[in-house]
């Protein structure tokens, strides 16, 4: 299961003196906070030469980098997503990471950053949020143990 936590919080701030206006609310919150070694299931958003970038739908900062990926495994340009190279004895089958596939992966450590005090990288294009140190929490996961990486090829149907 996912560590999440769920509640109502009152917030409410009134200013004697102040002409401002300010209204009391209610609201809930979800505290996502997975735990390392938890095995989780998102979709692959996206490929790049350095590794996959996974979403869980609510939640879009979980990276797998090529070093955690099923080996041998190799980053198809053409395609722009990496192919396993699965090797059953006989020959080799290419097991290909497209886009939206369903993909189970272990969570390897969590990364926290410092919002308040934003670092910029002058070696990084503006508008990369996926590298940018910025990003409150990233997720890094791996796929390269036995029953991880896309739902689809592990599915009892696809023996055989």
């Amino acid at each position: 299961g996912i560590n999440a936590e769920y509640g109502k919080q009152w917030y409410q701030r009134r200013v004697r003196g102040h002409p401002g206006t300010y209204t009391s609310v209610l609201f809930r919150y979800v505290v996502f906070k997975p735990f390392e070694d938890e095995v989780l299931i998102g979709r692959v958003r996206r490929s790049s030469p350095e590794g996959v970038w996974v979403t869980l739908g609510f939640f879009e900062d979980v990276f797998l980098p090529k070093e955690y990926l099923q080996s041998p495994c190799k980053f198809d340009k053409e395609e722009n997503c990496w192919v396993w190279e699965y090797q059953d004895g006989i020959e080799t089958h290419n097991m290909y990471m497209d886009e939206k596939e369903e993909i189970r992966f272990r969570v390897v450590k969590v990364e926290y950053n410092d919002v308040a005090k934003p670092k910029r990288s002058t070696s990084e294009p503006s508008g990369s949020t996926e590298h940018d140190s910025t990003l409150p929490m990233k997720i890094i996961g791996t796929i390269s143990e036995p029953g991880l990486g896309l739902l689809s090829w592990w599915r009892e149907d696809n023996v055989g």
